[in-house]
């Protein structure tokens, strides 16, 4: 039995209860302005901290807040660099956020209290990189689950809360200027065009995807004429094909630009006189442009030679270390532009009868980048022996990848306070949001040097196939939700009670599409490509048409053969409703918790190829296809919280909760791509099993003078069937996969402080934060292979977690400055499998400097220097260096002028 679907734009949308557990502020209260007023005279960042944690210690669940002034003293410019100041949160790639040591799969981010899509190519959640700073007012942590929140929580739930609406005028304009110190030259190339050209999409169709010069012939119905032969009707055919692809891409080594940035914004409020509320609107802008040169290395090792090995990464000179199998050294040159979006209109009236705001939010996000990659492989001990100091021969590949992410947003918010129906409250939200990625270039070249006595000499490429392949992708995840709830507050004697009920329900569609096409020498002799090139950079510009003439090389349609797939489409549905309380006993006892129940409804279908009509897809999939693409699932998920008050000094927590999380997206289909994460070819496995999560939480919290605080928690997490990738290891590359773990567990205990130290000197603070913690995940060794441990610590736990701050404000408000740390433990990338260790990220010891100048009270100056210690990361396996990626010192400088 076949199904057709025909899938238009579809979205999701995962409701959330706003009013208790979001602070979206639609207007910013007369009396935060007047705080920040005194906070800019006296010390900026004690007061903001001291803000942040009075909304925390309000909050009936574990939450860690952190506010824009924060974000500001650390320097951090996007959301994903701020939250690893956050107590027992991690950054991974610069996107995704680990919390206690728990992969992004168990974190969760929402914008405003609304489920937002992920222009990721290879995850479900959202990469929190593609949020700048300057459209945040604060970030919230919650690390307790809560009846009003989506039962996919794992180790956290992160609301980003942007920007509103102003009670006052405001406007700034910032200009800033950046340097790299690994950035002072790179590769650049004049890009233009892209996308798959029209030729070849018809090709596509007409030919079935076979560009071979049998099916041409076939589907054509050539015949032999007097010109030509049907083999060179055929090949005139291809050779057309094969022109259309973009063949003078040739790079150029240059110096980089600085990097620089310019932001602005304006906002205001206006009273109306026809129902006596306010309007007001706020609009801001940012641009970003930033080019990069980093050096990566990135090696196989020789197993069965471990032991001979030294640590230390390979060089041109040490190559022959018997370490390794093969190992690639990269030149790799990034062109990041970043421009963001942010205008919004809300309106609110206050009367007798209640309290009513209407909140209007646009938001748009674009991040393009341009990447060019030189690599140079060397095999020493794998299957052919190859290397510039044995026997003068190396591979080298050329890489163009550019690559456009846009994150959409319009949301609708609204907050009313009945009073005449004793303080009745109603909050909804009602978001649509879209997400795309697309990548118009992604072509490789791969070549064959020659070296006499390490020098270079000339290239090649030889006589097979993929001597050039060139890839286009299309990602879209569309978004839309809605949801509604009521709270009804309860007063009392010694009883102050609030009792809410809500109903969410999400829809989601994505769809995956990417085609490649390889340029195959079938002349089956080397052929030189680098006679009259002055430099070995332009050998990119060897398929002229003269070469493709007068020479056997043909293009072909790289579409795996069934059951491979390299396409996908995916849809979700979430409807869930939820009753939740809050109750205070004589402002010492708190007992807040309440039941969700959620449906699940997840399809992931892989195909070969998806061919698109206007707006419309049409493929035809089996039931039984279907079927095993489908996860199914609903259940009750309770929560509950016990707090106990100690006056203004001390509070104590305990909580319980049970939450899911489900596969991703991609992991249930068996589609093979690159994970940028980890720079591995990864595959799905359909049939992947949900994970059913206990959490417990303790935390003391105590408040001091000043806004002196400190806090210390424990925290224990039962994980049924975790989600585990393995690693397979081959000659030349490494494959990763996926697996149901039976049981995991992942407990530990972490500390936060804000502590005044001007008992030592006036102006001086430090603040800060450490996780100590562990994990242990248990597999079947039935279903895992080869893997080498069956019983290890979680993929991307790390057992420590370091962030501190020491901080400066002057007394006359003048300067302000922050050495602020951050350091991880070192995290299992990848588990081994037949004998081989697991793949270890190494602690990366991240050392910033921030130092603010005010010049008067509208400006500000503020300099950064970011990886003061100038670290590189790495990963390691069998203690043996097999990634590295250089970093660098960054150091910028901006001017930000506040309109009055």
């Amino acid at each position: 039995m076949n199904i057709q679907y025909k899938l238009k734009t579809v979205s999701l949308a995962v409701s959330l209860g706003l009013m208790a557990t979001t602070s979206t502020t639609l207007f910013a209260e007369e009396q935060n302005s007047e705080i920040e007023e005194v906070v800019v005279k006296a010390s900026r960042l004690q007061g903001s901290a001291a803000a942040v944690v009075e909304e925390r210690r309000n909050q009936a669940f574990v939450a860690d807040i952190l506010g824009a002034e924060q974000m500001s003293k650390t320097g951090d410019s996007d959301a994903a660099s701020a939250l690893r100041r956050v107590t027992g949160l991690t950054l991974v790639d610069g996107k995704f956020i680990y919390v206690r040591g728990l992969g992004e799969r168990y974190s969760s981010a929402r914008l405003n209290g609304a489920s937002i899509p992920s222009p990721d190519l290879t995850r479900n959640v959202v990469p929190l990189d593609i949020f700048p700073a300057s459209i945040i007012e604060s970030l919230s942590v919650q690390k307790a689950f809560s009846p009003s929140m989506p039962a996919s929580f794992g180790g956290g739930a992160i609301d980003i809360r942007t920007k509103t609406v102003p009670k006052n005028f405001t406007g700034s304009i910032e200009l800033g200027v950046g340097y790299d110190s690994e950035s002072s030259s790179g590769y650049t190339y004049d890009r233009h065009g892209g996308g798959i050209p029209k030729a070849l999409n018809e090709a596509i169709v007409h030919y079935k995807g076979d560009f071979s010069l049998r099916n041409i012939i076939v589907t054509d119905k050539l015949v032999d004429n007097d010109n030509a032969s049907r083999a060179e009707q055929a090949t005139l055919i291809n050779n057309s094909l094969l022109k259309t692809l973009p063949r003078d891409l040739v790079m150029k080594d240059e110096s980089l630009d600085p990097a620089y940035n310019i932001k602005g914004s304006i906002g205001n409020s206006f009273d109306e006189d026809y129902l006596g509320g306010t309007i007001g609107f706020l609009a801001a802008v940012s641009y970003d442009k930033n080019q990069k040169n980093t050096k990566k290395t990135s090696s196989v090792i020789s197993e069965n030679l471990v032991e001979n090995c030294s640590s230390v990464l390979n060089t041109t000179e040490d190559v022959t270390n018997s370490c390794y199998n093969i190992t690639k050294t990269s030149d790799v040159t990034t062109d990041n532009k970043r421009l963001s979006g942010i205008f919004n209109v809300g309106y609110q009236v206050n009367d007798l009868y209640g309290n009513h705001k209407l909140l209007w939010s646009n938001i748009y996000l674009q991040d393009a980048e341009d990447e060019t990659s030189v690599g140079i492989i060397q095999s020493p001990n794998g299957s052919t022996i190859n290397t510039i100091a044995s026997n003068g021969v190396a591979q080298r590949e050329h890489e163009f990848t550019y690559e456009e992410r846009e994150l959409e947003i319009m949301q609708f918010i609204g907050e009313h306070t009945f009073l005449k129906l004793n303080g009745l409250g109603f909050d909804w939200q009602y978001t649509e949001s879209e997400a795309t990625t697309e990548v118009p270039t992604d072509i490789e070249y791969k070549f064959i040097d020659s070296y006499v006595d390490n020098a270079y000499v000339s290239s090649s490429i030889t006589g097979d196939d993929n001597r050039m392949v060139s890839s286009y992708l299309d990602l879209r995840d569309n978004v839309k939700s809605y949801s509604g709830n009521l709270t009804l507050p309860v007063y009392l004697t010694d009883l102050e009670m609030e009792f809410k009920v809500g109903y969410d329900f999400s829809e989601k569609g994505r769809y995956y599409s990417t085609s490649s096409f390889s340029v195959n020498n079938k002349t089956g002799v080397s052929i030189p490509v680098n006679a009259g090139i002055d430099s070995v950079l332009g050998a990119t510009g060897y398929l002229t048409d003269e070469l493709i003439d007068s020479n056997s090389i043909f293009v072909d349609f790289n579409e795996p053969s069934a059951p491979d797939a390299d396409d996908y489409l995916a849809g979700q549905k979430i409807d869930a409703g939820y009753g939740s309380f809050d109750i205070f006993y004589k402002n010492t006892w708190r007992v807040s918790g309440g039941i969700r129940w959620e449906e699940f409804k997840q399809v992931s279908l892989a195909t070969s190829s998806l061919i698109f009509n206007g707006d419309d897809l049409n493929i035809f999939f089996s039931e039984d296809k279907i079927e095993a693409g489908t996860i199914r699932e609903d259940d009750f998920f309770s929560s509950l919280a016990l707090t106990y008050m100690g006056g203004e000094d001390y509070q104590i927590r305990l909580s319980y909760g049970e939450t899911v999380i489900h596969p991703d997206l991609r992991e249930v289909v068996p589609v093979a791509y690159f994970d940028p994460l980890t720079d591995i070819r990864t595959v799905g496995r359909v049939g992947l099993e949900s994970s059913p999560i206990s959490h417990y939480d303790f935390r003391y919290e105590a408040y001091g003078q000043n806004g002196d605080n400190y806090s210390v928690g424990l925290f224990y997490k039962d994980i049924e069937s975790p989600i585990e990738s393995v690693l397979s290891v081959g000659d030349q590359d490494y494959t990763l996969g996926f697996v149901n773990g039976e049981v995991a567990t992942v407990y530990g205990i972490e500390a936060e402080w804000l502590y005044d130290l001007s008992w030592m000197q006036d102006g001086f603070f430090t603040s800060g934060n450490i996780t100590l913690s562990d994990s242990e995940v248990e597999i079947d060794p039935a279903l895992a292979g080869n893997l080498t441990n069956t019983t290890k610590r979680m993929n991307g736990h790390s057992q420590y977690v370091v962030n501190l701050q020491m901080n400066y404000d002057s007394a006359n408000g003048n300067h302000s400055s922050s050495l602020v740390y951050n350091v991880f433990g070192e995290r299992i990338l990848a588990s081994g499998i037949s004998g081989s260790d697991d793949a270890y990220e190494q602690p990366f010891h991240s050392l910033d400097l921030v130092y603010t100048y005010y010049p008067d009270f509208n400006s500000k100056v503020k300099l950064k220097v970011k990886n003061l210690l100038d670290e590189d990361q790495e990963v390691t396996q069998s203690d043996i260096v097999v990634r590295s990626k250089s970093v660098g010192v960054n150091v910028s400088l901006s001017y930000t002028y506040e309109f009055e």
